[in-house]
C-alpha cells in the first residue's frame, strides 16, 4: 500500500463533498463523497493508476452509489405518529359541531374554535349537529349527527 498525491486529492474531494452535504443537506453529495472515498481505496490499492482510470472509477462508483441511494434509501423515512399535524382540516374529521348557517343546496357553514369553515352535506337547519366525515380542500364534508 502506497499513499500518493492522487490519493490525497481524492481524499480532499471526498471530504469536500461530504462537507457540502452537511452544509446543504439533500442526500446527494454524500453519495458522491462515498464514491470519491471508494476511489481513494482504489488509488491506494493500485498505485500508478492513470488519471483517466481514476476518473472512470469515480464516475462508475458515483453511478453505483446514487443507484444504491435511489433503490434502497430514498423515501425510507419514519412514519409519523401524527400524520395530520400540519393538515388542520383533516384533524377535524370526527368532530361534532352545530351549524352556524343552514346547509342549503348542499352548502353551509360551521364554527370550530375561532375558525369558520365551509361545509357540504345534506340540507339541514341552523343549529343542527353535524359530524365531520371528510375533507375536500378547505371544505368539510358533514353528515347529520345520529
Amino acid at each position: 500500500m502506497h499513499w500518493s498525491f492522487a490519493a490525497t486529492v481524492w481524499s480532499i474531494v471526498a471530504l469536500v463533498l461530504i462537507a457540502a452535504e452537511v452544509i446543504a443537506p439533500g442526500a446527494f453529495m454524500l453519495w458522491l463523497g462515498i464514491a470519491a472515498a471508494g476511489t481513494v481505496v482504489l488509488v491506494v490499492a493500485m498505485p500508478g493508476m492513470a488519471i483517466i482510470g481514476q476518473m472512470v472509477a469515480f464516475a462508475l462508483l458515483s453511478l453505483l452509489s446514487v443507484f444504491i441511494y435511489v433503490r434502497f434509501f430514498r423515501g425510507r423515512g419514519r412514519d409519523s405518529d401524527r400524520p395530520s399535524l400540519n393538515r388542520r382540516a383533516e384533524q377535524l374529521v370526527g368532530r361534532v359541531v352545530p351549524l352556524m348557517a343552514p346547509i342549503v343546496d348542499g352548502h353551509g357553514r360551521v364554527q370550530i374554535a375561532d375558525a369558520f369553515w365551509d361545509v357540504e352535506g345534506p340540507d339541514l337547519p341552523v343549529g343542527a349537529r353535524v359530524r365531520v366525515v371528510g375533507v375536500r380542500g378547505m371544505t368539510l364534508e358533514v353528515r347529520p349527527q345520529e
